[in-house]
Formats: C-alpha cells, structure tokens, sequence
C-alpha cells in the first residue's frame, strides 16, 4: 500500500514538474491564412495572452495554401511535442469531407486545446426583397421554387453551407451563386444581383446599420452581442441550421496531455479575461474558452453534420 502511494506522490511530481517546464522555448502557432483575416487576428490576439501566462514567447507563423490544408497537414504530421500549434478555423471540420485524399484525418490527427471564439454567420437580405422575416423568406422560396439565389464567398465555405442547411432544414429550394470571397458576394446582395447571403458579422454590420442589407436570423445557438435584435435562425422558425465560424487552439494528436492542459487553461483564462474579451467583441468575435473535451465535442459535430451537408448538396472544393 505504500509502495503504491509512493508511486501516485511521485508521478504526481513528475506530472507537475514536468508541466511547470512546459513551455522551455518559444512555441509556433501555424496559422492557414495569409495575415491580416479573421483567424490570423485571433490568433494574434491569443498569442500575447499564452506568453504572458505562460512565460514563453508564442510566433504566429502564416502557411497558406490548400483551403488551410497545408497548415493542417504540417502541423498533424510535426513532432508531437507542444512547440508546433495549429490555430485554425472551422474549415478544418468542413474540408474533412470537403476534400478528398487529404493527409490528416481532423479527428484522429489532433488533440484540441480551447475553442477561442466564434463569429455567427448572419442571414442578410437585399432590401428589395419582399420578405422581413425568415418566415416570409421562406414562404416566398416555396411559392416560387428555384427563382431565389443566394451567394457565398466560394463553394465549401460556412456561408455555402449555411444555404445548403437551410435548404435542408426548410425544404425549400434555392439556387447558390458563388463568388470568390465574401465581398463581392455581398456586393452582389446589395446590388439586387442575388436575394440573400449568409455572411459573419464584421462583414455585414455596417451595411445593416446603413440600411443596405436586412438582417433576418443569426445561424447560431444565441443571438449575436453586437446585434441582439436579431433572433436566431431556431427562434425564427427553422431549427438546426447553426453555422458559426469558430478559431480554435489545436496539437498534434500524440502531445503530451499535461501540455495540453496547460495550454488549455491558458487559453480559457485569455478568453475570460477583459482585455481580450474587449478586441475579440471589437474584430465581431465572441469569446468562448473551451476545454478541450468540449473542444472535441464540437469538431465532432461539425465534422458530422458539414458531411451531411456535403453528401446532400453535391458540394466540391474549388
């Protein structure tokens, strides 16, 4: 008995010592954006807080390329040891069925560490539209079959998927036109070109404030901090079509788990704390501040219902 009590006080030391020297040199965090995005940003806002936490020095380092596959795939393939970290949206749930022959697998390939924040993908009408209510979208989509269009920033993409969802969910049937990025499909709703668009928040808030677009559901579990008068897509009478873009903290697979933890609550306490609360809310961001079990949960989610999606809809990368 005290042999075994002697062995737990002394892995239990380990464990500790062991975390305590974790981080002994500056660490990568392997972003699949070009700077200056969404996720480049969240993560440059995420890495001053893990070294002031964790009294290392924490690179952005931007690998574009392949939808964010050539970050992902370095990072899955790297050395397991806490010093290479991918900082990734989620695209990673999407390509996994997106894209075929890929060379990771987003569940198997990854230990997640902290889900940071999310963006809600917002449903925006041209004001032209005769419909003031998701239910009146609807209604209008099903006496006319086919004769409404709605744009995205390019096949695959959240704002893709969330027409595909709706579609889905609502039995309805629209026509997707994409585009090559969320501007100029936005563009093409404020010009009358196309009916409707889902599009995060930063991107629409100011054409909402202006009158240029309608706001008529959030695609997420809440409504949005920056526009509570919204209701969310449930609330508006059409239930499972949640498609936030969310910037998570990710490992490769074989890290060591008290690295993990570590950087875990790191990362959660950079979320709750005012500073950063402040400039995620400011670039349209809500913190979240994940374990990484609840972390796991959601890929797994999204990694399943964005298949569904993809199957349905016949959807191909570009």
């Amino acid at each position: 008995m005290k042999h075994a009590v002697w062995t737990l006080l002394l892995a239990l030391h380990t464990t500790f010592a062991w975390a305590q020297g974790y981080p002994a040199r500056p660490v990568r965090m392997v972003v699949g954006f070009t700077p200056g995005g969404g996720t480049d940003i969240n993560a440059r806002l995420l890495a001053p807080k893990l070294a002031e936490y964790l009294g290392q020095q924490f690179i952005v380092e931007n690998r574009p390329g392949a939808a964010t596959n050539v970050a992902s795939e370095l990072v899955a393939k790297g050395a397991a040891d806490g010093y290479t970290l991918l900082f990734t949206t989620s695209s990673l749930a999407i390509n996994a069925s997106l894209y075929k022959n890929l060379g990771y697998d987003a569940l198997r390939d990854f230990a997640p560490i902290s889900l940071l924040s999310e963006s809600p993908n917002v449903l925006v009408a041209h004001q032209g539209v005769a419909a003031k209510s998701l239910a009146e979208l609807i209604a209008l989509a099903r006496a006319k079959p086919g004769a409404l269009n709605y744009s995205s920033a390019g096949a695959g993409t959240t704002q893709h998927l969330a027409g595909e969802l709706l579609k889905l969910r609502s039995g309805t049937d629209i026509v997707h036109v994409p585009f090559k990025g969320t501007a100029p499909s936005l563009t093409a709703v404020m010009s009358g070109d196309v009916q409707f668009s889902f599009a995060n928040i930063p991107a629409i808030l100011q054409h909402v404030r202006s009158g240029r677009l309608r706001a008529l559901a959030v695609a997420g579990a809440r409504r949005a901090e920056l526009m509570p008068e919204v209701p969310t897509m449930r609330e508006a009478g059409v239930d499972g079509v949640e498609v936030p873009v969310w910037y998570g903290l990710l490992a490769p697979a074989a890290a060591p788990r008290e690295t993990v933890a570590a950087l875990s609550s790191a990362a959660i306490r950079a979320a709750r704390s005012p500073e950063l609360k402040q400039r995620l809310l400011e670039q349209g961001a809500e913190p979240v501040g994940s374990t990484p079990e609840e972390f796991a949960r959601i890929l797994r989610v999204d990694v399943a219902k964005y298949a569904e999606v993809v199957r349905i809809s016949g959807a191909r990368a570009e």
